[in-house]
Parts: structure tokens; C-alpha cells; sequence
């Protein structure tokens, strides 16, 4: 009896064992997929530090300088994984982004064998092309023999496969054929923002439009930093890469320099166009969203002054610092071109947030959500006013009406309307 029931606990005992090495063997298992399940995901979707420098339809070349000096491919200090993709696995990458592929003879029909040339930039030339489809786009193609454009090309198409926002470009597609690579785009009739600001061609902006301008670029950016998962960072904001539609909304564009905030933000070259570049990046060789906080920046300053960092813009907002002491007085450094056509309490407050944003401490810069409220204030601000200068006729005629059917001796129209521009002035703000 004793034999029998040593046996049977020395049979419990190896199936106990035998049970809990089948069950750590089957966990070490499912982990082991799990996790190459998930090194695979964030390979097919990561985008590479990629430079670009391209601005699009339309564009301002004068603009499109950028520092010198080739990122390396290098690895990334995330999860051990390669940063650039290479070969067949980043056209494998290309080709699950989602993004429809055009076929070489469609785009050299479309764009007249490649000769309706509206911009040039270092990626290459950007042809208009018309669809068969009746549909307008905008093609850029590679330069030639060009394997920094081949990598931009990379980042763009597999980034823009992921993002949509109403303030970015739309790519609609793109091309690898015949040794060329090329990206289609929605076409922006207008073409760049540089393009409006700086060409004779163009009559200069208004005021009011500015601020809307502002304000979607601000809106495109908020998306890419907090919208976006992962976070984006652009890395080359500036006016030559916002494009502007028919309805004269402007969409953030060219994203080959961008990259994925969850990728190592240390670089062994400065990347972007002088005059943007972040001075904390520069001598730290670390981008953050705040560096894109700095060239946003510079680009409010660039719609309040007409005038681009090349040409010492910033110089000159430093300047006119020292009398404003950032707050009011900026009016200064107003665009010739405006004729003293704008509001010049939204030319302060613009040119405050500005000079907030262009701070050399990149923690003191507001972020892209609170410049999407400041921004979004002061247009609430200008309607406000606007509501309240058409009430004010209505209440004078009142006024008058009364005073036709009273003798007593009242204050003259003009003085009313004084003191009612008074009243609208000093009444707090909701």
C-alpha cells in the first residue's frame, strides 16, 4: 500500500513539473511573438530622418538654402532598431503605405512629357499634370542621380500614408518607374506662401488674411505634435513650404525632413534652412516640437514685416524689441506693402506670441496648442469688434430719433459716436 502511494505522489509530482514547464514554455512563446509582431509594426511604419528641401508648386527658391552636410544612416537608440530602411524592405514599406501608385505613362501624358514645369526646388522640378480623371495634381519628381532625394522620397510617402489633417498636404500618390521617383499632390493653386509674399507677381497679402494664415499653419502643426501617434516633428517650417489653395487656406507641406518623435532626436549634422533653425538645436543637435515652436515663430514674423530671415529679419524684430519690450509698439516692423492697412492691436498681439515663441529657452516657448488659442482669440476678438461697430449706427439713428421729438439740448452726433468708440474701448473683455 505504501509502494502504491509513493508512486502515485512521485506520478503527481512530474506531471506538476512537466505541466508548469509546458505552461513557462507556452508564455516564453506567445511573448516572443507578441514582441516580433510589434518590431514589425514599428518598421513598417517609421519614418526615417530624412533631409528635404524641396518648396513645392510655385515655389520661392531664394528660400530653399539649407545647411550643408549629409545626416549618415546611422541606427537609432530606440528599441535597437535600424533607422534607415534599405533595399526591397523600404520599397515593401513604400508599398504598404497605402498610398496609390501611379504608373510612369500616366504622369508623362498627364504633365505634357514632363514640360508643365511651375517650380523648382533641390528635390527636383514640379510639374502641373492633368488627370485623365479631369483631376488637377502637382507632380514632383527626383533630381537625377540623387540618393538623399530617394531617401526624402522614402519619408514622405510612408509619413504621409498615416497622417490627414485639412492643414496639411495631400498626397494623392506617387511613382517609382523607369528609375524615376516622383510624388503627386493634391495641386495648390495659389502655390507657396514665400511666392505671395516676396514675388511682384503677386499682390500683397491683407492683413486679415495673414492671421488666417496664422492660424492654419498653427492648426497643422498642433495636429502633427498631439495629433499625431506618434508625435511628428516637420523640422523645416518656413514660408516656401506652406502652400495655399484656391480658397487661400494654407496647408503645411514637404515632410522629407521630418521624423517620428519616438525616433532618437540627436543628429550628427544640422538639418534645415538657415535663418529657422533653432539656436538650442544648433548647439545641442537635438530637435524637439519647441524647434518647431521657434520656426513657427519666425514665420509670424515673416507675415508681420514682409520680409525673410535672409534678408536680416530677425535682426530687425530685435531691434524693435528693445522699444516694445515685446508687448505693443510693433508696429514699426508692419509690411510696407500693407499701406497701414491692418488692426494694429492684432499687430501686437501677433507679433507678442511671436517673439514668445522665438525665445532662446526652448522651455520658455509656448506650445503649438496654446498658439493655436492665442491665435484663435484674436480672430474672436476681431469679430467681436466687428459685431459691435454694426450695432454702433444703429444705436446713434436711435439716438437721433429721440432728439427730433425732445428740445432739451443734448451732445452732437460726432460726440456721441466718441464716446461710444470710448465705452466699446474700456469695457472689459469677456
Amino acid at each position: 500500500m505504501k509502494g502504491v502511494s509513493r508512486g502515485l505522489i512521485i506520478g503527481i509530482s512530474i506531471g506538476v513539473i512537466i505541466g508548469a514547464v509546458l505552461a513557462i514554455a507556452a508564455l516564453f512563446c506567445i511573448r516572443f511573438r507578441k514582441k516580433r509582431a510589434q518590431i514589425g509594426s514599428s518598421c513598417s511604419r517609421r519614418a526615417a530622418t530624412i533631409p528635404i528641401r524641396a518648396n513645392g508648386a510655385d515655389c520661392c527658391t531664394i528660400l530653399s538654402d539649407s545647411t550643408t552636410g549629409q545626416e549618415s544612416p546611422k541606427t537609432s537608440g530606440v528599441n535597437g532598431m535600424t533607422l534607415w530602411l534599405d533595399g526591397t524592405k523600404r520599397r515593401s514599406v513604400v508599398s504598404a503605405s497605402g498610398i496609390p501608385k501611379y504608373p510612369y505613362k500616366e504622369l508623362q501624358r498627364a504633365t505634357h512629357n514632363f514640360t508643365t514645369v511651375i517650380g523648382q526646388g533641390a528635390f527636383g522640378p514640379v510639374y502641373k499634370a492633368q488627370m485623365t480623371t479631369g483631376e488637377t495634381v502637382a507632380v514632383k519628381m527626383l533630381a537625377t542621380n540623387s540618393k538623399q532625394g530617394e531617401r526624402e522620397f522614402q519619408t514622405e510617402v510612408i509619413l504621409l500614408g498615416r497622417l490627414h489633417h485639412r492643414n496639411l498636404v495631400n498626397l494623392v500618390g506617387y511613382c517609382e518607374e523607369k528609375g524615376k521617383h516622383m510624388l503627386v499632390y493634391v495641386y495648390m493653386s495659389n502655390g507657396s506662401l514665400a511666392s505671395h509674399l516676396y514675388s511682384e507677381k503677386q499682390g500683397p497679402l491683407s492683413w486679415d488674411l495673414r492671421v488666417y494664415i496664422a492660424l492654419d499653419v498653427a492648426r497643422g502643426l498642433e495636429y502633427l505634435h498631439d495629433g499625431a501617434v506618434p508625435p511628428v516633428l516637420h523640422r523645416d517650417i518656413k514660408s516656401a513650404n506652406i502652400l495655399l489653395d484656391q480658397s487661400m487656406r494654407a496647408r503645411v507641406a514637404d515632410f522629407g525632413l521630418s521624423r517620428e518623435e519616438m525616433v532618437n532626436p540627436h543628429a550628427s549634422n544640422i538639418r534645415g534652412t538657415f535663418g529657422y533653425l533653432d539656436p538650442e538645436y544648433i548647439s545641442s543637435k537635438t530637435f524637439t516640437k519647441k524647434s518647431d515652436v521657434y520656426s513657427f515663430g519666425v514665420l509670424l514674423f515673416e507675415l508681420i514685416a514682409g520680409r525673410n530671415p535672409q534678408q536680416g529679419l530677425l535682426e530687425h524684430v530685435e531691434l524693435a524689441a528693445i522699444n516694445t519690450e515685446g508687448r505693443v509698439g510693433w508696429e514699426e516692423i508692419a509690411d510696407s506693402h500693407l499701406d497701414g492697412i491692418y488692426d494694429v492691436q492684432e499687430l501686437n498681439d501677433m507679433a507678442a506670441l511671436a517673439y514668445k515663441c522665438i525665445n532662446h529657452s526652448a522651455r520658455k516657448r509656448p506650445s503649438m496648442r496654446d498658439i493655436v488659442q492665442a491665435l484663435s482669440r484674436i480672430i474672436k476678438l476681431r469679430h467681436s469688434r466687428k459685431h459691435q461697430r454694426k450695432a454702433l449706427p444703429t444705436t446713434l439713428e436711435e439716438v437721433s430719433i429721440d432728439m427730433d421729438h425732445s428740445e432739451i439740448h443734448t451732445p452732437t452726433a460726432a460726440h456721441l459716436r466718441g464716446e461710444s468708440i470710448d465705452s466699446i474701448a474700456d469695457a472689459p473683455e469677456d
